[in-house]
This record gives C-alpha cells, structure tokens and sequence, in this order.
C-alpha cells in the first residue's frame, strides 16, 4: 500500500537511536529513517487488501524470521533476535511524507480516534503487558482477589499501563519523581494516585506492578515491596553502567515465598495493536489528548527531541510544512 504519512510519535528509543547510535540501517545502507510509532493515511492499497483509499493505519513495528514463534504470528516472542525493525533495526521507519506497507503489517485505526491513533503503538506495549499479566494472573483463584496497581513512571507508556489498569478496574496508583503539573493530573483523571518517594515508602502492597521507567534499583526496591502472589511487569530498558550493592538471597527469599512473579516484555505483535486500538476508543477522548503535549512541524522536527520538563508525547506533524 502506499500511505501518505499523518504523523509519528516520539520516544526514548528515537533518541537512543540518534544519540547513541543503536540503530541499524537497511543492509547496505548508511542513513536511518527513523520514526516507529506511525500514523498515516491510505493513498492507494491492492484490491482485496480490506484497505480503502482515505483509511487511517498505523503500521506494525516488527517484522519476523522464521523462527516458531513468528511462523505462527507472535514476532514479538522471537527466539533468533533475527527480526526487523521498522525505524530500529535494519529498515526504514515511517518517518517520511509518504511510505509503503505490505497489508499484513498494517492495523486500521478505529475514525473514531483520528489524530490519537499515532497512540496506538505504544498503547500496542501495554496492551501485551497487561494480556500477560491477565494470563498470570489466572494461575489461581486466589491471585484475583487483589486488585492494586502500581506503575512506575509517568511518561507514555506508564499512563497507558494506568489507563488499561483502570479500565480493568484495579485501583491505579503511579509513582513518579515530579509531584505536581499534568502527569499528576492525568493519573487523578484516570480515578488514580500518584506518589513520589521510594516503593518501600508507600502503603501499598501491590497485587500488579508495571515498571516502566529501566531505573536498575527501583526494579530491586519493587521485588521487596510487592504483596502475596504478585505479577511484576518490567517494560523499561535504561543503559547505563550504574553499579548496585543488591541482596540476591533476601530478593530470592521474597520471590519464592510471595509466589511472585517477574517478566519483562518489549513490542507487540498484531492482536496487541487490535487490543490498543479498543483500549483507546474506550478511553476519554479529552484524556487522551492531553497526552500529547507538542507536535512540531516536520521542517522542524529535531526539536521533538528535545525533552521538556512537560512533556509527555510528543509528535512530528509530518503534513506540515
């Protein structure tokens, strides 16, 4: 299909990419377009594809190998590390005017969300974070009857885990290192309560934590603070050499004692962009919104990545000039 793109999000992996060089260029290349969290609309599409001229898509990050896993859909569980990133990992991203996509790789946006469907990718992590938790959770019986959330980190993805939490019905709480300004008032919108300080400072034994910030001890300072049966998620990656003085056998003990359950989980396949796509629709338009707290024009798009101490997602307008 050849799509005319809307927009892209941008986040910690963009930044990584250009600052640090994590990126990889198609194979015999030397430049990277970046931009994986994608909006665009349909200019042309194959007949038969169930894509329409004027359809607003999102196009899926990932694309497989061979292995089992992506034989059978689930690229996100690759056993080879042999896959392809758009905008990541050896091709092109969808930061351009216009761009190409096969079909299969492309996830229609509910017209219900617009401009918010360049949301759908990120909110596409969360949704697999959460259907994993959801699978855990099932083991007993027992382990249902605690509803707490925590989320660790304020930013796109931590207020996408909170919302799924909420419309889950957990009672949501977010911890972050800012007290105040609009990530607060996003999470009191969701119903929920934000807290600064350390994990062990709370009054909270979490049945669910979602860690989505990659700092090394407060994922150790989560292991010993959560309650019985416990499903912790970890979804942010920090690179950094930090060195941490840990008590292996006390996290042991804790683990093994509180049944607790740890899993980390990056990128999504199909059924989890389907999964974001209603999560979304369900969501509060005018909370949703209020995510995305800049757009620069595509002349200007360099200053997308520069974080403001506002920000929460920002976006590349790729239609303006």
């Amino acid at each position: 299909m050849l799509v005319a793109g809307v927009a892209v999000g941008i986040c910690g992996t963009d930044r990584e990419i250009l600052h640090d060089g994590i990126g990889e260029p198609p194979d015999n290349q030397t430049r990277l377009v970046i931009g994986h969290e994608s909006l665009g609309r349909v200019l042309s599409a194959p007949e038969g594809s169930g894509f329409t001229e004027g359809d607003l898509v999102v196009g899926i990050v990932r694309r497989p190998d061979g292995c089992g896993p992506c034989q059978r859909g689930e690229w996100d569980l690759c056993r080879t590390g042999n896959y392809v990133e758009r905008g990541i990992r050896k091709a092109h991203g969808y930061g351009a005017a216009q761009w190409r996509i096969e079909p299969e790789y492309a996830v229609r946006v509910d017209p219900l969300l617009g401009e918010l469907g360049v949301l759908m990718e990120p909110a596409s992590v969360v949704a697999k974070a959460w259907e994993q938790i959801d699978r855990i959770r099932d083991r007993a019986e027992s382990c249902r009857e605690g509803m707490t959330a925590l989320i660790t980190g304020a930013g796109p993805i931590g207020l996408l885990a909170a919302l799924l939490a909420q419309q889950r019905g957990y009672q949501v709480h977010v911890l972050d290192h800012r007290r105040g300004g609009l990530k607060q008032q996003l999470v009191e919108a969701l119903g929920g309560t934000y807290h600064t300080g350390a994990p062990h400072e709370l009054d909270l034994r979490p049945d669910v934590v979602v860690e989505a910030t990659g700092v090394g001890d407060l994922v150790f300072d989560l292991l010993e603070a959560t309650g019985p049966n416990a499903v912790v998620c970890l979804t942010g990656i920090m690179d950094t050499d930090r060195k941490l003085t840990v008590t292996p056998d006390h996290i042991n003990r804790n683990l093994v004692m509180g049944n607790t359950v740890v899993f980390g989980t990056v990128n999504a396949a199909r059924r989890h962009y389907e999964q974001a796509n209603e999560a979304l629709v369900a969501a509060d338009r005018q909370w949703l919104e209020s995510l995305i707290t800049r757009r620069v024009p595509l002349p200007d798009w360099t200053l997308a990545l520069d974080k403001q101490p506002n920000d929460v997602k920002v976006i590349v307008d790729l239609t303006a000039s």
